[in-house]
């Protein structure tokens, strides 16, 4: 299950979809960012509404990481 999650054929359209979702008339996650950067980010269902639409976008970010760590490795002797 977590090999098939950590997939970039799932991560990509899975980050782009929730993580931006909806589009108009801003990115949800631009939004929810920008309430939390200016303190009006307050409630317990908006946080949780922020974690929800990061979770996908921190998990590419650590496969895009853990990836490249490993191809730098690979480099070092």
């Amino acid at each position: 299950m977590m090999r098939s999650l950590l997939d970039y054929r799932l991560l990509l359209p899975l980050a782009l979809l929730l993580g931006f979702a909806p589009f108009y008339p801003e990115p949800h996650l631009v939004e929810k960012s920008r309430l939390l950067l200016n303190g009006d980010l307050h409630r317990p269902i908006d946080i949780f509404d922020l974690c929800w639409h990061a979770w996908p976008l921190a998990l590419l970010g650590f496969r895009v990481g853990r990836d490249f760590g490993r191809r730098v490795a690979r480099r070092t002797p």
